[in-house]
């Protein structure tokens, strides 16, 4: 009973949040998602800042479930990872072969792809490369009185994986049995804040910038956003998207309840495999969280279904509102848990981090897409400055209000692109906690360093490419 009344009031807060959103013009302004602002509204209302005066006096064993939730309902999220990708059917394809035409523009769409790739791998490991470092510096100078061996990683997984990062990086440190880990999933929820806001603001401008230099294909002037996109939400019955495609009818089962149970199902199938692992005691990989399990259990049960070719039965819209729900519960959660004080403590280290990654991502964002794409360039900047700042829908916000009906291919690009970075992300991380924590600094820093290099091995392939192609065809497939 207690988690349910504890569940409904993150429900309360996320209500109270899209409201606020939808009403005030200041929050409109900066698009802020109703669950960070419903969020904070319950921690600066609630006990935690407010502590006997507190508006909302939520019990102790409701924050001490708050807190932990972020890491429990990061695995439903990552397991949704896998579905929709394109797996070969294990039956014989009747397909003909690809005439010229078609296999010319796949490969110039693979070498875009391949760019935006190694531009999202540069800078996504870049913000961890100077964490990392900067907390090295602090560690020699005595900036700081103490910081512990991750600490500068909540920046770079704040920014490149928002919110919902914070229980993936909170659940990771705490399976490795380290103290402070509430203290990282609430830095990293701070950090997130930070980005995503300045994200936008900044995505916001380049927009702007754009439309009167007449960079931008699809805008007029600047500002020319959609009036629903600002309020966030749709009143036109005729305008308001589906849901999803019903694959399965409700005389058997409800298709939402069918995803539903797919998407925990594989997160069961994970927890089991993680417990055999455990009981056995296998070295090394019983330290992996529960997360990584989690996305590796569903790439294989989503090949087994590609491979029946009953991936017709899941439709990739709904397990998408299947993740963003619970990423949604998983942000009110984490904010509302925050552990202030703790935060507080490193608050200046952090703000000058901020700072520094958060140039490093602006100016990498902008510089590398207009060095390396011809077409779109500022819509693809925008899309992966939102994502490297924020989350993949805040690209996609910042990618709509550059490309409002999507005209361009900059989105199929985009989302392939943030899937092989969002998967590597997933893998790094136990294993640059696992070095930061056991071998010290500096050998920790040399994973991000190695993926930097391969993201511009990655640029290199597919920028020369294209440019031969141009140079012998005398015309741009971008």
């Amino acid at each position: 009973m207690d988690l349910l009344v504890s569940f409904s009031m993150l429900s309360f807060f996320l209500i109270i949040g899209m409201i606020l959103r939808a009403k005030l013009k200041f929050l409109q302004k900066i698009f802020l998602p109703a669950s960070v602002i419903g969020g904070f509204i319950g921690l600066i209302l609630g006990p935690i800042v407010l502590g006997n005066y507190a508006v909302f006096p939520l019990p102790k064993e409701w924050i001490n479930t708050y807190a932990l939730l972020p890491g429990i309902l990061i695995v439903p999220v990552v397991a949704t990872v896998p579905l929709g990708m394109k797996f070969k059917s294990w039956k014989r394809s009747k397909e003909t072969k690809m005439n010229d035409d078609l296999k010319k523009e796949n490969s110039n769409i693979f070498r875009n792809i391949a760019v935006i790739t190694g531009i999202l791998f540069i800078i996504s490991q870049g913000q961890n490369f100077l964490g990392v470092l900067m907390n090295g510096v602090y560690k020699i100078t005595g900036f700081t009185d103490g910081t512990y061996p991750t600490f500068g990683i909540e920046v770079g997984g704040g920014f490149s994986g928002g919110h919902g990062t914070a229980g993936v990086l909170g659940s990771l440190l705490e399976s490795m049995n380290q103290p402070y880990w509430e203290t990282a999933q609430g830095i990293t929820v701070t950090t997130a804040t930070f980005g995503i806001i300045g994200g936008i603001l900044i995505g916001v401008f380049i927009i702007n910038m754009g439309a009167r230099k007449k960079y931008t294909k699809f805008l007029d002037s600047p500002g020319d956003f959609p009036e629903d996109m600002k309020k966030g939400y749709q009143s036109d019955v005729d305008k308001q998207d589906s849901f999803g495609k019903e694959t399965t009818l409700s005389s058997s089962v409800d298709t939402l309840a069918f995803h539903l149970a797919f998407v925990l199902g594989g997160s069961g199938l994970a927890y089991g495999l993680l417990q055999l692992i455990k009981y056995y005691n296998v070295p090394i990989i019983s330290d992996i969280p529960i997360w990584a399990y989690a996305i590796i259990v569903m790439y294989l049960v989503w090949w087994i279904v590609c491979g029946l070719g009953l991936d017709w039965a899941i439709d990739d819209k709904i397990t998408s509102k299947i993740s963003s729900m619970f990423t949604d519960f998983a942000v009110v959660a984490a904010i509302a848990s925050m552990p202030i004080k703790a935060v507080l403590s490193y608050f200046t280290p952090i703000l000058v981090m901020m700072l520094v990654i958060g140039a490093f991502t602006i100016f990498g964002s902008y510089w590398l897409s207009k060095k390396f794409f011809k077409e779109y360039w500022i819509e693809k900047s925008v899309a992966i400055l939102g994502t490297s700042s924020g989350v993949f829908i805040t690209g996609l916000l910042l990618l709509k209000m550059a490309d409002p009906e999507f005209k361009s291919p900059v989105l199929n690009e985009f989302s392939i692109g943030y899937s092989i970075n969002s998967v590597v992300a997933f893998i790094v991380y136990p294993f640059l906690f696992g070095l930061l924590i056991n071998n010290g600094l500096f050998q920790g820093i040399l994973i991000p360093t190695i993926i930097i290099i391969i993201g511009g091995i990655l640029i290199f392939i597919g920028s020369s490419k294209r440019s031969d192609t141009i140079k012998k065809e005398g015309v741009s497939y971008e």
